[in-house]
């Protein structure tokens, strides 16, 4: 299950910028969301590294810190 999207790819470290309740964690990306419909819904599910939560985030609601060396799915 690999996506790209620009530069950014599964695997890399990010920095959540919004929602707020998750504002300043860090996660790392597993892909792009995917609808019922079988349809790409244009935002990137991330999990947080500190939580046991994944969430759905537009492109502009984080930050890359780190690219990934490897393609993988966490």
């Amino acid at each position: 299950m690999l996506h790209y999207s620009n530069s950014i790819q599964v695997g890399d470290k990010v920095l959540i910028l919004l929602p707020e309740y998750v504002a300043g964690k860090v996660g790392v990306i597993w892909g792009l969301e995917k609808l019922s419909g079988g349809q790409m819904s244009g935002r990137w599910l991330i999990q947080i590294d500190s939580d046991d939560i994944l969430v759905s985030l537009n492109q502009d609601e984080f930050k890359v810190l780190s690219q990934s060396k490897e393609s993988h799915h966490p």
